[in-house]
């Protein structure tokens, strides 16, 4: 491996701070294992300052629901729920969560599959319901009437828009109504007017295309239009998330190392990761095949900056800004990120367990967590992590692979080399930074009766900063502004 071709992952705000603190960090880990997770709840809130001051710039007013499926944290749910945001939840299990951190109905969007239970309670609390299907519809107005609840606001995902000109190709969504079947729908709600009361539509695309949410986003406010045709009285478009993170401190890294796999797929120079591992790339004869199936992990454009740009994009049939349009209609904008929300909000410690070098000379350093605990890469994103401590005494780096601690043959936390500044020794520290969004704990189980990670939240003190159990945290704790 070419020592020059790492991955430095961007690092910021009190993070920062807690990674200048090793010792703590091992003590940390020494009393509560590996892996283990540390949560920032503070910084979430000031993530949301951000999308807020986007909101000031269009003056546009609306909520900020954070997906809570990117982290289980009870802590950055707390401290959501002493601010402003909202909260969407996709399960029953998340809907309790968020009940007993302090959040009332009137600041909950319920998404995702929803089961009688999880409706029946959204519709009790006076949670939003943001419904995918004509079925789920009926299923909410008999359950209101039959419970005598109070009418339920509801929210009408739309996916599938149809693209006037030239075609814009998307992927098909199992999830929301097709736009074309919005009057059927329609029809449903008008017939269950004292049961379901119309909020607006919405759309969740699973891509970062700013070219397919133009496109959505038009669709809402045509469907809007149509909704008050039929005499409803909508107010609000939601708009999802995937507004993504910038991972990487450098974008001449990324550029350099995406250039450099590509010719190792080929062969033109030394294989960089586990048997020649392509990352979705293959070559046929002198060819490189495929699409690099990988997250940009450096991003300019991300965060509340993502959500300025599409705000600023011209309708393509309406003519105008698409701010411009929801400020004239005086609608609501609503929006759900997840991995938005929580960048910079936390990492993943391991320890290091065991360093071998095979037959062929790879450098394998097996860590006391898995591709579960610590599952970037399993999310295609590639950043290198941080060994700690850090010495500063003159060592020679080294280009390692990164294992776990599963009995599976694909157990890898890095499939590729990443380079450390030197070799590492059983008890040594890898902080993997930027994880609080879906990696640390999106896929953690007991697999094989490993542990999976315990969790902490840190918060400013007196003398920098400390922590507690992320189920021990609460907002009256700190330092505030």
């Amino acid at each position: 491996m070419e020592l020059d071709l790492v991955l430095k992952p961007q690092v910021s705000g009190l993070l920062r701070e807690v990674l200048d603190a090793p010792t703590t960090l091992s003590e940390m880990v020494e009393a509560l294992g590996s892996p283990l997770n540390v949560v920032v709840p503070q910084q979430i809130e000031t993530n949301a300052a951000a999308y807020r001051a986007v909101y000031s710039e269009h003056r546009l007013s609306g909520t900020i629901f954070f997906a809570h499926k990117a982290n289980r944290s009870s802590a950055l749910i707390r401290e959501l729920a002493a601010g402003g945001c909202g909260v969407d939840v996709a399960s029953l299990g998340e809907l309790r969560h968020v009940l007993e951190a302090g959040f009332t109905g009137a600041r909950i969007m319920a998404t995702g599959p929803k089961d009688t239970e999880f409706l029946w309670l959204a519709a009790r609390v006076g949670a939003t319901v943001n419904a995918d299907s004509r079925e789920e519809l009926v299923e909410l107005a008999e359950l209101v009437a039959r419970f005598e609840l109070a009418p339920v606001r509801v929210m009408i995902r739309l996916s599938a828009f149809d693209s006037p000109g030239v075609t814009i190709a998307s992927r098909r969504s199992r999830f929301g109504v097709h736009a074309r079947e919005l009057s059927s729908v329609l029809d449903l709600l008008d017939r269950h007017r004292d049961v379901l009361d119309l909020r607006g539509m919405a759309y969740h695309l699973d891509t970062t295309g700013l070219d397919e949410k133009v496109r959505a986003l038009e669709g809402c406010l045509l469907a809007m239009r149509e909704a008050q045709t039929r005499g409803f009285t909508p107010s609000a478009i939601d708009i999802g998330g995937g507004f993504g993170v910038n991972y990487l401190s450098d974008r001449r890294e990324w550029d350099r190392y995406t250039t450099e796999l590509g010719k190792a797929v080929l062969g033109t120079r030394a294989s960089m990761t586990w048997q020649n591992h392509g990352y979705g790339l293959r070559a046929e004869g002198a060819t490189l095949r495929g699409t690099l199936g990988l997250y940009p992990a450096h991003r300019d454009l991300a965060g509340a900056s993502y959500l300025d740009e599409l705000l600023g994009r011209e309708s393509p049939s309406l003519g105008r800004p698409l701010g411009t349009l929801l400020l004239e209609n005086l609608y609501d904008l609503h929006i759900e990120p997840g991995r938005g929300l929580t960048d910079q909000c936390g990492l993943t410690l391991a320890r290091v367990a065991q360093v071998r070098t095979t037959d062929a000379g790879e450098v394998l350093v097996s860590v006391a967590a898995n591709s579960r605990d610590i599952s970037a890469e399993d999310h295609a994103v590639l950043m290198d992590p941080l060994l700690l401590p850090h010495r500063p005494e003159a060592q020679a780096p080294v280009g390692v692979y990164l294992t776990g601690n599963l009995c599976l043959e694909d157990d890898f936390i890095t499939r590729r080399q990443v380079r450390l500044p030197r070799t590492p020794v059983a008890g040594d520290l890898l902080a993997f930074v930027n994880t609080a969004g879906y990696f640390m704990d999106f896929a953690a189980d007991h697999a094989l009766m490993q542990p999976i990670a315990r969790k902490v939240a840190v918060y400013p003190a007196e003398q920098g900063w400390t922590w507690c159990l992320d189920e021990q945290y609460w907002p009256v704790k700190g330092n505030r502004a």
